[in-house]
């Protein structure tokens, strides 16, 4: 039986970058790329037309939010993920960890799933390995990610280890429960930002028979330069594996050059559409903050090295004003800029790996987004 996906690279003279191929049952991913975040079935405020627009290769849905409303039952009857939602390439789901995490104080977790208590209602539900593989294969996802424990890599390592450990329980009870053949799975690296943890972890998901590796753990709160750590051991513990690589919720321009040297194929984040709800574009000449006076009487183009179609046909000073009048079209058309940004610099990124500019392009974005001028 052939596998459900195959990835082909070459290697570039940029660290442990690596110029690839992903291809899937719904379409070919060129990597390194950038999956927009589709939580329920949606990128906020975008449709499938846009996303196509935008450049969009793959999107990222939420095995959590999905399997509580509308139900993956529900979606499965339907006719699964892509027709439900109107989206006809790749999609990769999420397997709710993440949500283990950021909603704790809802739930409890023991060695054999989570406990905890529905957002939306207050029901209870459970969420185990098997429960999280049976809900995506329902999704019908090209690709499904296992069940981890994602813990705050700050806590002791005693404590971090211990999710570690659980994390590659549930990745072995994920394979045994995962039979649809048309579904790729990737197995989750933990570990915190601790080193040794981090090379046990490789070397326990590494040698189980996953379709691709991710790397989880990171973008939660750490210093940039540990997650930069982080992924160089994590590359080199993984050295010349040659399964794609998922680096997962990391999103701001700056992040991915580091992560791309260190051998990172995807990327996903809320970050572009959610700072775009906020006011906050994404440009050539850095962060735009919207919200600000300065924009008022401004009739120039978000970015006029951008053609989407904010910036196609309309002026800051109309933005400024349809954020002040809270008119929801101005959270669509940044929400289309940022997610064209995102996707045009991965582009950009793939181009400079080839012809040899990557460090220039690096040094150019990150001068522009200094994180002493976020809000301009």
């Amino acid at each position: 039986m052939s596998a459900p996906v195959s990835f082909t690279f070459r290697t570039t003279n940029v660290g442990r970058a690596r110029l690839g191929t992903l291809t899937t049952p719904h379409g070919a991913v060129d990597t390194p790329q950038f999956m927009p975040v589709g939580t329920q079935a949606t990128v906020k405020s975008l449709t499938p037309s846009d996303l196509r627009t935008a450049g969009t290769q793959i999107i990222l849905a939420n095995t959590y939010h999905l399997s509580l409303r509308p139900g993956h039952e529900r979606i499965a009857r339907l006719g699964g993920l892509h027709r439900f939602m109107g989206w006809d390439g790749p999609i990769l789901t999420d397997s709710g960890g993440f949500q283990v995490f950021s909603l704790a104080h809802l739930g409890e977790v023991d060695d054999d799933g989570v406990t905890f208590a529905s957002h939306l209602d207050g029901s209870p539900q459970r969420l185990t390995p098997e429960r999280a593989v049976e809900i995506q294969e329902a999704l019908g996802s090209d690709i499904a990610m296992a069940f981890d424990e994602l813990v705050d890599s700050t806590l002791p390592a005693e404590r971090v280890a211990i999710a570690m450990e659980r994390t590659h329980r549930w990745a072995e009870r994920c394979l045994a429960a995962h039979g649809r053949p048309d579904q790729a799975l990737f197995g989750i690296v933990q570990g915190g930002i601790d080193p040794e943890l981090r090379r046990q972890s490789v070397a326990a998901v590494a040698s189980l028979p996953f379709d691709g590796i991710a790397v989880g753990g990171l973008s939660v709160g750490e210093p940039k330069e540990d997650m930069a750590t982080t992924l160089e051991v994590v590359a080199g513990a993984l050295g010349e594996d040659p399964r794609v690589r998922y680096l997962m919720g990391v999103g701001s321009p700056p992040d991915f050059f580091a992560a791309v040297a260190r051998g990172i194929d995807l990327f996903d984040c809320v970050l572009p559409t959610r700072v775009a709800r906020n006011g906050q574009a994404w440009t050539s000449e850095g962060r735009l903050n919207l919200r600000n006076a300065r924009f008022l009487d401004d009739p120039g183009p978000l970015d006029p090295e951008c053609g989407c179609e904010a910036c196609r046909n309309h002026s800051r000073a109309y933005l400024a004003h349809l954020f002040r009048a809270e008119e929801l079209l101005a959270y669509r058309l940044t929400s289309v800029h940022n997610v064209t940004y995102t996707l045009d610099l991965m582009r950009r990124l793939r181009s400079a790996l080839a012809d040899g500019s990557f460090a220039s392009l690096r040094d150019r974005v990150a001068t522009r987004y200094d994180v002493r001028d976020e809000v301009r």
